[in-house]
């Protein structure tokens, strides 16, 4: 159940609730007043009618209000997210889409730019339930002991929580929203659930799409699942194979010794995986059969990016998001030639687009490719 609290928040992103509307007509009613009282009254007359449509306007654009819903089956938490609806009834939405933040955390930010996309797209709040959550560390604004709280970006990881409701992996987290929007008291008519994540969100997507075991709970419940993977700075890799020219081979190289472990393989994997006791072929199996696309930006090609993961394990990978996107896919044809695994997950590159999730998102071609009228 969702929880009452609907506070306004003032972080990045966020516009301030007073209007400079009032304050600015008030000063030229005042003016006018003073020289003619029956126009004054007249202007007064078309404010009252003007001034609620302004701020209709206004409100579609205005700041999310943030929300706090509760999640966990068997240890209930709080969690922050912004919404395009009030959380606190049941929605006769079909679809939602579920956006995580980079590795800043601005999952304000992150909630405009979901909007943005949702309107390129066609899809009104009336049927469709953004939903940008935020995992939170200490230090952030509104966070408490009853949120699970992470060190730094240990979340983009599916490392636990350290603070506050301790010990939860940011893997359940996404697992528990994805039960919390199953259920059908809270949304009787969704369809479809979109999981989407960016930069450091979708490191955290990209495995969370490989170690999930949501496929039964979600067909019972005859709702579909997809994964939007934008611009991560790693993959998760099935075996010990990487890129190596055209081809992939062993690496021949020993300065990496680590590097099938988890984060880019699955050698000495997180307890969230290691319980499901899923060799690489059966978790292949399982990830290609699923509903993936991947997105990247066509100028995100700076291999020292700020943010670039430029740790020997990622760099096997590629020498930057375009390429490494490229090769992934590259990865997974050739997982698919070995193991017989049919896999057809479509990848595309954004026109003009870096590493910014503004420009991303915010183009007309992403809304098509990422929600085709049907």
């Amino acid at each position: 159940m969702a929880a009452q609290e609907q506070t306004q928040q003032h972080g990045a992103g966020a516009r301030k609730n007073a209007s400079p509307i009032h304050g600015k007509l008030a000063r030229r009613l005042e003016n006018a007043a003073s020289f003619a009282p029956g126009i004054a009254a007249l202007i007064f007359t078309l404010v009252a009618l003007t001034v609620p449509m302004l701020h209709a306007r206004a409100a579609d654009d205005a700041a999310p209000a943030r929300q706090t819903i509760q999640l966990g089956a068997q240890q209930p938490y709080s969690f922050a997210v912004y919404a395009n609806n009030d959380l606190s009834q049941p929605l006769q939405v079909s679809r939602a889409v579920v956006l995580v933040h980079g590795v800043k955390r601005n999952a304000d930010d992150y909630f405009g730019v979901g909007q943005h996309l949702l309107k390129q797209a066609r899809l009104p709040a009336s049927g469709t339930l953004l939903l940008a959550p935020n995992f939170m560390v200490q230090a952030d604004e509104g966070a408490s002991s009853a949120m699970p709280l992470w060190g730094g970006g240990t979340w983009m990881q599916g490392e636990a929580s350290e603070r506050g409701v301790e010990g939860l992996s940011s893997f359940q987290a996404l697992e528990d929203i994805v039960h919390w929007l199953s259920d059908r008291k809270r949304f009787p008519q969704l369809k479809e659930i979109v999981m989407m994540g960016h930069s450091a969100g979708a490191q955290l997507m990209q495995r969370f799409a490989v170690m999930n075991d949501l496929d039964a709970p979600l067909q019972q419940a005859g709702i579909a699942i997809r994964y939007i993977i934008s611009s991560p700075s790693s993959y998760v890799y099935f075996e010990a194979h990487r890129p190596d020219g055209d081809g992939f081979d062993l690496p021949k190289s020993i300065m990496c010794p680590g590097y099938n472990n988890y984060r880019y393989g699955i050698d000495n994997p997180p307890e969230y995986l290691a319980r499901q006791h899923l060799s690489g072929q059966q978790l292949f199996a399982r990830y290609a059969a699923r509903n993936i696309t991947y997105m990247v930006g066509a100028r995100d090609n700076n291999g020292n990016h700020r943010y670039l993961d430029k740790a020997c394990g990622a760099a096997m990978q590629g020498s930057n998001r375009v390429e490494r996107q490229l090769n992934f896919v590259r990865y997974e044809a050739f997982l698919s030639a070995q193991w017989k695994v049919a896999v057809n997950h479509p990848e595309f590159q954004v026109p003009g687009a870096a590493h910014e999730a503004d420009k991303l998102f915010r183009s007309e071609e992403t809304a098509l490719k990422l929600f085709p009228q049907r």
